[in-house]
């Protein structure tokens, strides 16, 4: 089941678990390497060896900040959001991964990939756990109450969703749906602290960002859909089977639709034509590139389908790119 961990490619589990490395991690990531040996249990429980998570949080917070812009003009405090929600979604990822390893140390002391985590291997109790998240948590506040009130309002009221995900897969099929749910939640926070308001067109991009969640995490939990089945773990990745590609195929078309009415709300306005078509432009090529996943799709080859689910981080970064190109338009 994916909490949006990474496991490496062409290493079995059991070889990497030396000297306190948590077996899915990257091989050579820069935790094992270069920080000092008290923090790295705490930087592994944040999943900071494995970036591509943040990323995964972070994009739908340039999605909604950048179309925001393009929408209603570039203003100064559009650099701090940037700048805000990316330290933010590093200290929120991390949080929500120490959230997720507090709740699963059961499940994954049973399972060879993840029994080397820091807390089923013993390398910090839960009860440091829960500091370090507190902590995470806490230094993640003080980013969020430099921005208007609606804003705080918003990431705040997150915690919800975040609170729940790590039980979701213990009680529905679509475990990723409550992933993309809190993952995409940026879209909106961005937009509100851009423009201090909520309207269609962020929530619709928020809707695409979900579907994007489900078809990207549905990838991934192909990698674990044995051991799922095996511990009693659900996920789309189970639920759609053999039938992964035609969903998938539903999904794409989803997210790139709802994507297509939020540039389309945003940004066709008088003078908004050149800014619209930039952003329809950036759509189109999110929606290539999930294509391009779908063709190279193979759910019985785990490589591939991480190698795919990495990729999710340039997918998500095109639409950016244009967005950005739209606000000089």
């Amino acid at each position: 089941m994916s909490d949006t961990a990474e496991t490496p490619e062409g290493h079995s589990a059991l070889d990497r678990a030396v000297d306190g490395q948590v077996a899915d991690a990257v091989k050579g990531n820069w935790v094992d390497r270069l920080a000092p040996v008290w923090p790295r249990p705490y930087l592994r429980l944040s999943r900071a060896d494995r970036p591509v998570g943040t990323w995964l949080l972070y994009l739908p917070c340039l999605w909604g900040v950048t179309l925001a812009a393009a929408s209603t003009g570039f203003r100064w405090i559009d650099l701090w959001i940037v700048l805000g929600c990316g330290i933010g979604a590093f200290l929120m990822r991390g949080a929500g991964c120490t959230w997720n390893d507090i709740t699963d140390r059961n499940i994954d002391g049973e399972v060879a990939r993840t029994r080397s985590r820091p807390i089923p291997s013993g390398q910090v109790t839960v009860a440091q756990a829960v500091f370090w998240m507190v902590i995470q948590s806490l230094a993640a506040f003080f980013i969020l109450i430099t921005f208007n009130w609606a804003t705080i309002a918003m990431g705040v009221g997150s915690l919800a969703l975040v609170a729940i995900y790590p039980f979701a897969k213990r009680f529905t099929w679509w475990p990723q749906v409550f992933l993309g749910l809190a993952f995409n939640w940026g879209a909106m926070l961005a937009w509100v602290a851009h423009t201090g308001s909520l309207s269609l067109a962020p929530v619709l991009l928020y809707l695409a960002g979900i579907a994007w969640t489900i078809f990207y995490d549905t990838i991934y939990a192909h990698q674990d859909k044995e051991d799922d089945a095996l511990i009693g773990v659900k996920s789309t990745a189970r639920l759609f089977a053999e039938n992964t590609p035609v969903r998938l195929q539903q999904f794409l078309l989803g997210a790139t639709g709802l994507m297509v009415l939020a540039v389309v709300l945003a940004l066709l306005h008088p003078a908004g034509g050149t800014a619209a078509f930039m952003g329809l432009i950036g759509t189109a090529g999110f929606a290539l590139h999930l294509y391009w996943q779908l063709r190279r799709l193979d759910t019985e080859n785990t490589d591939r389908c991480l190698s795919l689910f990495r990729s999710n981080r340039d997918a998500g970064l095109i639409p950016v790119l244009c967005f950005g190109l739209a606000i000089l338009a």
